[in-house]
């Protein structure tokens, strides 16, 4: 992973965020992501994000499914080990259907959480680094990545402009890497930056 530089900005208030976001984007600036205490509607769509496909990927773990299961008990019941079930057909389709619903459902439930994991980088011993602490308590942050054309005192001052109460630049990880949270960060502070190692 690489180390970037960023210019994380604090907002005390969703109503400040809003028009802070919809402005620093409209200036051309750089959104890595904005850090809230909960969830807030419309946010994603004022960042500019496009909508999630999770959804897809759910109906083709439904469709895997439904195949496996299909596939499965067809060659169980006609192929491996045929049976004479109360005079039914080797092939009973009608009867299949509960087993093949249930593998759909469970192959879209599993499927889809894997894949929310895997593209929110949640799994244990993944660290991700933390732009400020109080983000998850009652602080809305928002990080924006230091380009080569990004002017850092410039951004700085229009962060503050647009409502931020804190400012400050961090040198970090970009992405994430196994560790652990048992250990405190070391802060080095120096020429108006913190670096977290």
């Amino acid at each position: 992973m690489g180390v970037k530089k960023f210019i994380v900005g604090c907002f005390d208030n969703e109503d400040v965020l809003f028009p802070a976001v919809k402005s620093v984007r409209k200036a051309g600036y750089k959104i890595h992501d904005v850090y809230t205490p909960m969830p807030i509607h419309g946010l994603d769509h004022a960042m500019g994000l496009r909508e999630t496909s999770l959804h897809t990927a759910g109906f083709i773990y439904g469709i895997i499914g439904t195949t496996t299961a299909l596939t499965s008990i067809t060659w169980i019941f006609t192929r491996d080990w045929p049976l004479n079930i109360g005079g039914k057909p080797h092939f009973s389709l009608p009867a299949w259907i509960p087993i093949m619903f249930e593998l759909t459902v469970l192959f879209a439930a599993v499927g889809m959480v894997l894949t929310f994991c895997y593209l929110c980088q949640l799994a244990p011993f993944v660290k991700k680094h933390h732009f400020h602490l109080r983000a998850t308590d009652d602080l809305f942050v928002m990080v924006l990545e230091v380009t080569s054309k990004t002017n850092e005192a410039d951004t700085i001052n229009f962060l503050k402009k647009a409502g931020a109460v804190e400012v400050n630049v961090q040198v970090a990880e970009d992405g994430w890497w196994l560790g652990r949270y048992d250990k405190e960060q070391k802060l080095y502070q120096g020429h108006g930056e913190t670096v977290i190692v």
